[in-house]
C-alpha cells in the first residue's frame, strides 16, 4: 500500500484494526485498543489503520500503520519524497491537507490546555494560518554527515538522512543548499543556512573539535562559525543578518534567534500589541527579548519598555536595532536574575521564553510584580499549558489563546496566550 503507512507482508507481531480519533501533540494520531491509547504517526484522526505496535509502554504504545482501510479526506500525497516513515524528521504533517493542518493545531492545543493545565474549556481561536505553506523557512539548521552531505535527522531522532530537496525552506536558499558539501572539511557536523529579507545569505558552521575550519569559498555568502558555548565567530563577509517586520530592519548576529517564518512573525507583533491595548502611559516589561522584535514596537505605544535577554550578542543587536528609542531600558542577563532586582511597578508583560517554557523562579519573580496584563508567546504547547495553569493558581485569567501555524507541515505551533490580573 502507500499513502505513506507501512507495507509488509509479514509481521513478527501481532497487528489489529485501529480507528483514529484525534491529533495529539508529537504529530501522531491517537486510538485506543485493548483499552489503552496506541500512538502512530503519518495517520489523521477518522481514519481506519491496521496498525502493529512497534514501542510497547505498557500503560500505552506507540504504532505504525501497516495497512490503510478508510482514508481521510484531507489526506493528501507529499510533496518531498524525503516525507515518511524512516526518512526525513524535518516534516510531520505533508501528508495532511495544507488547509487543515491549522485546525489539527488548534485541537493539540486545546488538548494540552485541558489536560496539563486543567482548564475545562480553554479559550482557543482558530489557528491562523501561514501566507505560505510551503518556501517559508529563512533559516534551517542541518547535520552534516561523514561524506560532507547536509542532512536531517531522521523519524528515529537519530540517523542522518542526506537530503536532496526540502520544500520548507526559503527559494533564496535553495541554491546555496544545492552547492554546499563538507566532503572536503570532515570536521564540520552542522551547518545552520540563513538568510535575510535583502537576500542576504549566511552559513554558521560547528564543528566537532570546537575549532574554526579551513574554508575555501566562491559563493557569495558570508560565513560564521558558532563555539559550543553558542559563541559566534566571523570568518567570511559579514557577522549578521537583517530581517525587515513592518518596515522595521532588524540586525541578527550569527547564533541569535529570529522567526524563521517573517510573515507570521508580522503576525505575531500585531496580536502581541492588540492585547496589550496601550494608550501611551504603560510601562512594559519585554522578557526574553532576544533583538528587540516585540520591544520596538511596544516602544512607539508606552512610556517605558524594561526590556530583558541573557544571550550577549543578542542584546547588541537590540542596542543597534533599538537606538532611535530613549524609552527602553535594555538590561543584559537572565529573566530569573534580573526580574527580582527590578522596581515596578508595571501594567503590562510580555513574554517569549524558549520552548522549555518559564523558569520557576522567572515566574514567581513576575507575580511578585503582579502586572495586569501578560502577553505569552510560546513555541511549545505543554509548557505553555502548565505555566498558564501556575499562573492560574495565582490568580490570573487566561482570557484567550491564539494559535499562530508559524510551522506548516511539521506538528510545531506557535500561540499567544492572554492573561489578566
Amino acid at each position: 500500500m502507500s499513502d505513506n503507512l507501512i507495507e509488509l507482508e509479514s509481521f513478527e507481531l501481532e497487528s489489529f484494526e485501529l480507528e483514529l480519533d484525534e491529533m495529539v501533540h508529537g504529530g501522531n494520531a491517537l486510538g485506543r485498543h485493548a483499552g489503552r491509547a496506541i500512538f502512530v504517526p503519518y495517520t489523521i484522526p477518522g481514519e481506519r489503520i491496521i496498525a502493529r505496535i512497534v514501542d510497547d509502554r505498557k500503560r500505552y504504545a506507540f504504532a505504525e500503520g501497516v495497512t490503510l482501510l478508510e482514508p481521510s479526506p484531507v489526506r493528501v500525497s507529499p510533496r518531498c519524497p524525503h516525507f515518511g516513515p524512516g526518512r526525513c524528521g524535518g516534516c510531520h504533517f505533508q501528508h495532511i491537507n495544507e488547509n487543515d493542518q491549522p485546525v489539527f493545531k488548534r485541537d493539540v492545543v486545546v488538548d494540552q490546555l485541558m489536560r496539563i493545565g486543567g482548564f475545562d474549556d480553554p479559550p482557543v481561536l482558530p489557528t491562523i494560518p501561514s501566507p505560505d505553506a510551503w518556501s517559508y523557512r529563512h533559516h534551517a539548521t542541518f547535520h552534516v554527515n561523514e561524506a560532507g552531505r547536509l542532512c536531517f535527522v531522521g523519524t528515529d531522532n537519530d540517523t542522518l538522512i542526506p537530503i536532496d530537496e526540502c520544500h520548507i525552506i526559503h527559494p533564496d536558499l535553495l541554491d546555496l543548499f544545492a552547492e554546499l558539501n563538507f566532503e572536503d572539511v570532515p570536521e564540520v557536523n552542522r551547518a545552520r543556512l540563513q538568510t535575510g529579507s535583502d537576500g542576504d545569505r549566511m552559513v554558521i558552521l560547528s564543528t566537532t573539535d570546537d575549532l574554526p575550519p579551513e574554508l575555501l569559498v566562491d559563493l557569495p555568502v558570508s560565513v560564521n562559525f558558532l563555539l559550543s558555548d553558542n559563541e559566534p565567530v566571523n570568518l567570511i563577509g559579514a557577522s549578521h543578518v537583517n530581517y525587515h517586520v513592518h518596515g522595521r530592519r532588524f540586525r541578527v548576529t550569527a547564533g541569535g534567534f529570529f522567526q524563521v517564518n517573517l510573515p507570521q512573525a508580522e503576525t505575531l507583533v500585531d496580536l502581541v500589541l492588540e492585547r496589550l491595548d496601550l494608550r501611551g502611559d504603560e510601562t512594559v516589561l519585554d522578557l526574553y527579548a532576544g533583538v528587540g522584535l516585540f520591544t520596538a514596537f511596544i516602544a512607539e505605544r508606552a512610556s517605558l519598555v524594561t526590556s530583558i535577554e541573557s544571550y550577549p550578542p543578542a542584546v547588541t543587536d537590540a542596542d543597534v536595532n533599538l537606538a532611535d528609542f530613549d524609552d527602553i531600558d535594555l538590561i543584559e542577563g537572565t529573566v530569573e536574575g534580573v526580574l527580582p532586582e527590578l522596581e515596578g511597578p508595571y501594567d503590562a508583560a510580555v513574554l517569549d521564553p524558549p520552548r522549555t517554557g518559564l523558569d520557576r523562579r522567572a515566574l514567581d519573580a513576575l507575580i511578585d510584580h503582579a502586572p495586569p496584563r501578560i502577553v505569552y508567546v510560546s513555541c511549545e504547547p505543554s509548557t505553555l499549558a502548565r505555566d498558564a495553569k501556575r499562573l492560574a493558581a495565582k490568580g490570573y485569567r487566561l482570557v484567550d489563546v491564539q494559535p499562530v501555524d508559524m510551522f506548516p507541515q511539521t506538528f510545531h505551533i506557535e500561540c499567544v496566550a492572554h492573561f489578566t490580573r
